[in-house]
């Protein structure tokens, strides 16, 4: 039989609300690294000491990482176009600032470095509310690529935006800069008011803000598939951040290069990614997402050695090093969209923009982590045997992490057995339930052939973390002392809200475990359920 021809890289594209928003992304994303080049070229003259210079880009990363759960909890209880909208009118806003405080010859070191930290904040706002966005623009057997283009305009706005920025500050001043990256938030704001967004209906009132991030992390946390992503991607960013602490120190020292050289280098990485991005269809209709990220990894760490072997080869180090960072950069849109896929597609609509971003604070805090040490280790024996060190150890943990799984399967096939159903609320206490005070307890009450003891205790488990992901403060179960075939199911929810939540956020893997616990209760009814509301005293 002949193969199904795979899809095209840009086959996303097709849909008319992806298409728009991704051009004007593009151009959203270019305008940010045209403000990053005028950032850093106006701190050489405000304070050209390199610890000035290198805070620039701390400041407009280091929201990424503070704010990645408390923006997702908010881009998951608003309205997530209105939220966009505000996030690009509030860069909009401090680009503006930033431009006319430049053009007055009022602007200091530290306010540059507090204006780019208020547009990392926009950033951080945007980021999981974005990538919580992709799985509404287009349907599940496009989002995979969806992310892949994502991840193209990225390191497309990556390559062009920096000579943008030098053309621009050469023309006109760093002013001119900022200014044309403010225009460009305006055309993704322009976008996103012209997207008709179809936001799901819901006869619950909003989550409130702290016990929507607390819910976030419980469902990450109960969330085996999710956990096993994060593991991956702190495990893959981790080692791979090796290039991004030690490539300055490789083209300074190492390969006795400028900064002409660090630019194209970063430039190569920009088109591998794309080319790599292009070839992602073809990969990933002969590898799952787990195998795909395993290649990816040892791609990673094939680059790391060659770029330690770059200062050792006397004509060919400036090639070694290109070479290297092509691969590098297909190496990294391979695992990263990959994983960002799997973790969207692992998240239900309503915690997606919180599960995102405690991958993102993790992926994040992985490359700090690893970049740092990987600068410390470059300090100890060279920059050489570092980058090879971190490849080595790359390569083997990848081939480690094979038996963690990404392609999870799907829940079991269960006969549909009697389901536990509460009793509905006494009418006297309809007003203490709409106040909405005091914790819910629930229990389910099971009578088990100690035969299928085993059984259960498995299917419990698997229920357990059913019932955390879907809002469950605690669960226990406790087994009858005098009678062992009698069992009681115990958990507690926030208040009667969230207990009414539960039903819209249980999934079909979640049902699932609910029907193989009911399946092995033995009785002339169904397991019995209840309910009961906290009274102060």
């Amino acid at each position: 039989m002949p193969q199904p021809t795979p899809p095209s890289a840009f086959t996303p594209l097709r849909h008319p609300a992806f298409r728009l928003l991704w051009l004007a992304n593009l151009a959203s994303n270019t305008g940010m690294w045209v403000q990053n080049t005028g950032a850093g070229w106006l701190m050489t003259s405000l304070a050209p000491s390199p610890i000035m210079v290198s805070l620039v880009q701390a400041a407009s990363m280091l929201p990424v990482f503070l704010l990645a759960l408390p923006s997702g909890a908010m881009a998951d209880i608003v309205d997530r176009r209105r939220y966009l909208i505000f996030a690009q009118a509030w860069m909009c806003a401090m680009g503006l600032l930033l431009c006319i405080l430049t053009a007055l010859g009022v602007l200091g070191p530290w306010g540059l470095l507090a204006l780019t930290f208020a547009i990392g904040a926009g950033s951080a706002m945007n980021f999981p509310a974005w990538a919580a966005t992709t799985p509404e623009l287009v349907p599940r057997a496009d989002l995979t690529q969806a992310i892949v283009l994502n991840g193209i305009g990225f390191n497309l706005a990556r390559a062009v935006g920096p000579a943008l920025g030098g053309f621009i500050i050469g023309l006109a001043g760093t002013q001119a800069a900022f200014a044309f990256n403010a225009f460009c938030f305006l055309i993704l704001i322009v976008a996103l008011v012209l997207w008709r967004r179809e936001a799901p209906a819901s006869r619950l009132p909003k989550e409130h803000f702290l016990s929507a991030m607390r819910a976030g992390v419980r469902f990450v946390g109960a969330s085996p598939a999710l956990r096993v992503i994060i593991l991956r991607a702190v495990v893959f960013f981790f080692f791979g951040a090796a290039m991004w602490g030690l490539l300055p120190l490789l083209v300074r020292e190492g390969l006795g290069l400028g900064p002409e050289a660090f630019g194209l280098l970063l430039a190569a990485m920009g088109i591998g990614a794309v080319g790599g991005g292009l070839l992602l269809p073809r990969a990933r209709a002969r590898l799952d997402r787990g195998g795909l990220v395993m290649a990816a990894s040892l791609l990673a760490s094939g680059a790391l050695l060659l770029l330690g072997l770059a200062p050792r080869l006397a004509l060919g180090g400036w090639a070694a090093a290109g070479l290297g960072m092509l691969l590098y950069g297909a190496a990294w849109i391979g695992a990263a969209s990959t994983l960002q896929a799997a973790a969207q597609l692992s998240s239900p609509a309503w915690v997606r923009a919180r599960a995102i971003g405690i991958y993102q604070l993790s992926f994040f805090g992985a490359l700090a982590f690893g970049s740092a040490l990987a600068g410390w280790v470059g300090t100890l024996v060279g920059v050489g045997w570092a980058l090879w060190g971190f490849g080595a150890c790359g390569a083997a943990a990848a081939l480690a992490m094979r038996r963690w799984r990404l392609d999870q399967p799907g829940p079991a096939e269960v006969a549909s057995p009697a389901m536990p159903q509460p009793e509905a609320p006494a009418a006297e206490l309809a007003p203490l339930l709409a106040q909405d005070r005091g914790q819910v307890l629930e229990m389910v009450r099971y009578r088990i052939d100690p035969a299928d003891r085993a059984a259960f205790l498995a299917a419990m488990a698997d229920l357990r973390r059913a019932r955390l992901r879907s809002g469950a403060l605690s669960w226990r179960l406790y087994e009858d002392v005098a009678h062992p075939e009698l069992w009681v199911e115990v958990w507690s929810v926030g208040s009667w809200t969230e207990h009414l939540r539960e039903n819209d956020r249980l999934q079909p893997a979640d049902h699932a475990a609910i029907a193989r616990a009911a399946v092995l209760h033995r009785g002339e009814t169904g397991p019995e359920s209840a309910r009961y509301i906290h009274q102060s005293l």
